[in-house]
């Protein structure tokens, strides 16, 4: 059963009012899913500030029965990740654009999309699709998730059985200013399977996205996605992943630009010596807009001998905002965990803010967990040792804002992906000097 959330009339008539604005789906293999989600949001209820974590971040745009307007960002920089060699599955607002994609015909991965399952009674997602997702609202109430499994209309599902020959790729294009996008993701990785997953663009004026990620033993699954770069976009994203014994779950972000960004992971380590990472880089810029970007992340161990790491890093000037909740949960007998967690923040000026709730609740006696959180200005000293050797002012900041973030982007594998990631910081950073 989901996490009550703190419910007043209010909150449920807004509740109803929201559900009954949705063209929710009927029948298929995700029926039951899809029902039990909705009983979970009209329990839970959408969130307010007043919830515990929400107290940073205000959800309004996200609860609203219609997506607030956004301007189309228009752009004629090169597709990130454009280099590598991929399959490509494109969604205009939330709508599947088939003539863009490539064929979903991938060897050792089978990809099927949501919109074209949903009428079939047996599918292999029915074990997956709003499983996780209902797993993960223990202790925490996630209600956007549920929404999300209720009304999601589109997405795919894929089911890995061996090393993928090529990352697949998910670009969000956003090409109307009151788009409303739900899309709702699975991916199976079998036992010694292995998959890259790669997400780029804006997707919607308001984005909903669940992506549930279950990994048998010894199987690999690396995520790295962009965000951006549209000024006016709002977004909620949702990780749910499930990490069995030898896996390896990687995931890394990149933000950049929008009014409201919050990506929500949690995962939950059940068998021994797995591994999970989860990291982010984020650069706000309120001169273009109001910038608020938030992470909320949350680790369950649950077996013997693994290791979790949460990375994040947040460039914030004129006014921006950022926030980072992480907790780490080591459950009893889940011994020689080794749990880390760090979240810092680079300000760029005196207005911005950026706001952490660092936690570790453990149960077991044997394991290794750590975390920290700092705030700080460009090291004043190391700009000056830069620029006594020649390098300008504004180039020196931009090789210190570039080492501050190194961190987060070393925990992607893939040096071509990495390498596509530091080049659009670059570029952010070159078009905003001074």
């Amino acid at each position: 059963m989901a996490a009550p959330m703190r419910k007043d009339d209010g909150r449920l008539a807004a509740t109803e009012a929201r559900i009954a604005a949705l063209d929710l789906p009927k029948g298929g293999f995700s029926a039951a899913a899809r029902a039990e989600a909705l009983k979970r949001l009209r329990a839970m209820g959408l969130p307010g500030r007043r919830d515990e974590y929400w107290k940073y971040t205000d959800p309004s745009a996200l609860a609203a029965n219609e997506a607030p307007e956004a301007a189309v960002f228009a752009t004629d920089e090169a597709q990130v990740f454009g280099a590598v060699d991929r399959l490509t599955l494109v969604f205009q607002d939330g709508v599947f654009d088939a003539a863009a994609s490539d064929d979903l015909t991938l060897a050792g991965v089978e990809i099927t999309r949501l919109a074209e399952t949903a009428r079939t009674d047996i599918h292999w997602a029915q074990d997956l699709y709003g499983v996780l997702e209902a797993r993960g609202q223990t202790p925490v109430a996630r209600p956007f998730a549920a929404l999300n499994t209720a009304a999601a209309s589109d997405g795919v599902l894929i089911r890995v059985s061996g090393k993928a020959a090529k990352p697949v790729h998910l670009v969000y294009r956003h090409g109307s200013p009151l788009s409303d996008a739900i899309l709702h993701h699975c991916v199976k990785v079998e036992p010694g399977a292995e998959l890259t997953l790669l997400e780029t663009g804006p997707a919607a004026a308001r984005f909903n996205k669940v992506l549930e990620v279950d990994i048998a033993e010894g199987g690999k699954f690396h995520h790295v996605r962009a965000q951006g770069r549209d000024h006016e976009r709002r977004a909620i994203t949702h990780i749910f992943a499930r990490i069995a014994g030898g896996a390896l779950f990687k995931s890394f972000t990149l933000t950049v630009n929008g009014q409201m960004t919050r990506n929500e992971c949690v995962m939950e380590i059940v068998g021994d010596d797995a591994v999970a990472h989860v990291a982010g880089a984020a650069l706000g810029d309120g001169a273009t807009g109001r910038f608020h970007h938030d992470d909320t992340i949350f680790i369950t161990h649950d077996a013997v001998g693994c290791e979790s790491r949460q990375v994040f890093k947040k460039v914030l000037k004129n006014g921006a905002t950022g926030v980072f909740q992480g907790k780490i949960l080591v459950k009893p007998g889940a011994q020689k965990t080794d749990g880390y967690q760090i979240s810092q923040a680079l300000l760029l000026d005196e207005d911005s803010q950026f706001l952490a709730k660092p936690e570790l609740e453990i149960y077991a006696d044997d394991v290794q967990c750590s975390h920290g959180s700092t705030t700080g200005a460009i090291d004043e000293t190391a700009l000056f040792y830069l620029r006594s050797r020649g390098v300008p002012r504004e180039e020196a900041t931009a090789l210190l804002i570039l080492s501050f973030l190194a961190d987060a982007i070393a925990e992607i594998e893939d040096e071509r992906l990495a390498d596509d990631i530091v080049s659009r910081l670059e570029a952010w950073l070159a078009r905003r000097k001074g």
